[in-house]
């Protein structure tokens, strides 16, 4: 049991270094708001190890609540993200100083 647990420790605890690695580096906000979603997931898993190892069924409310807030979260962000124009989303990925929200330029051709 302790194998198991130590293992299950590290990567959840890799995992979240990862997702903090994402959050800090992601060039858009749905980067970063998958690094958040994939922090809210490590915190599940920190829980439910936890869980396990003190074997106390008290905490599995407290899991489902922390998944459901994780799983609104995402939902929120993605239908945001849905009504956000296309060609605004591709330029700021593209191009580190294009402001969010603002409509591309025209090209010289497309004149």
């Amino acid at each position: 049991m302790i194998v198991v647990v130590v293992l299950a420790a590290v990567m959840v605890a890799a995992a979240a270094l990862l997702a903090l690695v994402r959050l800090e580096r992601g060039p858009s906000m749905l980067d970063r708001a998958l690094g958040l979603e994939l922090l809210a997931a490590a915190l599940v898993g920190v829980v439910a190890i936890e869980a396990a190892w003190t074997r106390r069924t008290e905490t599995i409310p407290i899991l489902v609540a922390m998944s459901l807030v994780g799983f609104v979260g995402s939902v929120a962000i993605a239908r945001f993200a849905a009504r956000e124009p296309s060609a605004v989303r591709r330029r700021a990925a593209d191009d580190p100083d294009s402001v969010p929200g603002e409509a591309p330029e025209a090209e010289e051709g497309d004149r």
